[in-house]
């Protein structure tokens, strides 16, 4: 992952920018709140202060102001009303945010394609866009505007206090930047604290998704006890690193309370000498301003710090956003695909494809995928890629499937530049079988159907039958309806790769993209597939990339490949 704090810093201001504006609200809600709070705290002053200077008087059926307690009420109705709508503007603010973000994310993962699987975990994609931005919440709902408010709000609050005692405003206004220092302190331990669990929720949850995929291999083995003691170890790190992130929450939030309580102790002696230097003079007017003005002094003192308070609670959420940054970070950068100039679709009765130099590194340090190859398929006609594994033949698969562009060079559709071509179109145009096929759970049916959703039931027992998943259909206890599991678990594999065959005969592209079909099939069966294989690849341009014996199967040109180049070929390619 990236160390970058700098981009992670940028990253974190782009977002408190995008999401400031949705906070206004909740920002406006939360400055008149605590000017009712001070309002609130001057009222219940002046019924303390009136009560304490009756006593002094000696006035013991002193009668309680009732204006003041009105006033008190109203405000408080009126103040909890403010609070109710700011809670529904920051969830609605957060809500808005997580669904802008989480699309940036699905189109950076989008953009990067089925290749970004080769460095990043699918388990770990799927942390990112659910988990990780569901964890922003509390960044757009709490943060964004606490960020404004921890500042706006006491200043706010200073200016009445500053008018009835100075030096108690200034008291206040020393012990309230203390605070900020103790939360940047804090905080960088948080932030180190979150991406450590955020690294530890990811190895788990990726772990725990392989293991998933592999129980069958996993009980088969034996090894079911030793997993379920590894999947264990990785939740108490997972526990651990969470109880840290708590601990330093802990100390952050003392830091505020440390503050607030110095201030107390501070005005409350200040107050407490000027008081009993007037209690001499009996229960006189500056005597009752004086017991006025500190209980007020004294009561807005929470208020104060109750912004700095909610700054420090959602400290956390903004060390979550650094965690997450680090993850989105490493996505590709997000580049939608609007129709370039010149967009087109290609005519799809016969499709010539045809590869101009071209070039493609995956990784700078292991050289080349890719060295200046060129070849041309004509319509209708089979073009073998033979090579050893890691030689460039699916990485010329994927550019032909669009998931990879070239660094240099040009593939070509009749003709036409691939990335000119009409996604859609494009996927139309093409029909992919690779080693082991995609299926997911569900019906036969379901999984044959996908290829076209509207297909009749005519169409649909033409591919079965060409396809030969008629000959097992019979030893399966549903036919078509029969369910299998994610991947074709509870099929063969050979079972397995009929139905992608079968799907490929619905789609009936003209284009067919063939990735070592029949990878890890015992003889017999591979050449069974090969003749369905034959009947499917009659009129279709075919690109067949194998080093299977059995090629000799398919008729057609030929190029072989030696790490990323081109080192012979047969027929005109």
């Amino acid at each position: 992952m990236s160390g970058d704090k700098v981009a992670i810093r940028g990253w974190t201001r782009t977002q408190s920018r995008l999401g400031r504006k949705a906070a206004r609200p909740v920002v406006v809600s939360g400055l008149l709140s605590s000017l009712l709070g001070v309002g609130q705290a001057w009222c219940v002053a002046t019924v303390l202060g009136q009560a304490l200077v009756g006593l002094v008087a000696g006035g013991g059926g002193h009668t309680l102001a009732l204006r003041p307690v009105l006033i008190f009420a109203g405000l408080a109705l009126l103040r909890a009303l403010i609070m109710a709508l700011s809670d529904t503007a920051s969830a609605k603010a957060g809500i808005n945010a997580r669904r802008r973000l989480r699309g940036e994310v699905l189109a950076s993962i989008l953009t990067g394609g089925p290749a970004l699987l080769r460095k990043t975990h699918s388990g770990e994609l799927a942390t990112i866009a659910v988990d990780r931005v569901e964890a922003l919440d509390g960044f757009f709902a709490r943060w964004v505007p606490a960020s404004s408010l921890w500042i706006a709000a006491p200043l706010l609050i200073l200016v009445p206090v500053g008018f009835i005692q100075p030096k108690a405003a200034l008291v206040l206004g020393l012990c309230g930047a203390t605070v900020p220092f103790g939360q940047a302190l804090f905080g960088i331990g948080a932030a180190v604290a979150s991406r450590n669990q955020f690294l530890a929720m990811t190895r788990l949850q990726a772990r725990f998704l392989d293991r998933v995929r592999g129980i069958a291999t996993i009980v088969l083995a034996g090894r079911a006890d030793d997993e379920t003691q590894r999947l264990g170890e990785a939740a108490e790190e997972l526990r651990k690193r969470t109880m840290k992130i708590l601990r330093v929450a802990f100390l952050s939030s003392a830091s505020i309370d440390c503050a607030m309580v110095v201030a107390l102790v501070l005005i409350a002696i200040m107050d407490g000498k000027q008081a009993m230097a007037l209690l001499s003079d009996g229960a006189s007017p500056a005597l009752a301003y004086t017991l006025t003005s500190g209980l007020f002094v004294l009561l807005v003192i929470p208020e104060f710090f109750a912004p700095l308070r909610s700054l420090a609670l959602a400290y956390q959420d903004r060390a979550h956003a650094q965690g997450a940054a680090t993850a989105i970070l490493d996505l590709p950068e997000a580049q939608p695909r609007s129709s370039p100039e010149g967009a087109r679709t290609v005519n799809a009765s016969g499709v010539m494809i045809s590869l101009e130099d071209v070039c493609f590194t995956w990784d700078p340090a292991r050289g080349q995928a890719l060295d200046h190859v060129s070849f041309t398929v004509p319509a209708g006609e089979t073009l073998i890629l033979a090579g050893p594994s890691g030689s460039g033949k699916s990485t010329i698969m994927e550019l032909l499937l669009g998931f990879i562009q070239p660094d240099s060079g040009s593939v070509r559709l009749n003709g036409a530049p691939l990335d000119t071509i009409v996604p859609d179109s494009l996927s139309r145009m093409i029909s992919w079988i690779g080693q082991k096929p995609v299926l997911f759970a569900g019906t036969l049916r379901d999984n044959i159907l996908f290829a076209r959703q509207d297909a009749d039931e005519a169409d649909l027992m033409a591919a079965v039958k060409a396809a030969a998943v008629d000959q097992f259909l019979p030893s399966l206890p549903d036919g078509l309806e029969t369910r299998i599991g994610e991947g074709g678990f509870g099929l063969s594999g050979g079972q397995a790769q009929r139905i992608a065959i079968a799907r490929a005969y619905l789609k009936n592209a003209p284009i067919l993209l063939l990735d070592e079909p029949t990878a890890h099939l015992d003889p017999a069966t591979e050449k069974s597939v090969f003749e369905s294989l034959q009947r499917l690849a009659l009129r279709r341009t075919v690109v067949l990339a194998t080093h299977s014996a059995a090629v000799h199967m398919f008729n057609g040109r030929r190029v072989d490949l030696h790490m990323g180049r081109v080192v012979t070929r047969q027929g005109a390619a």
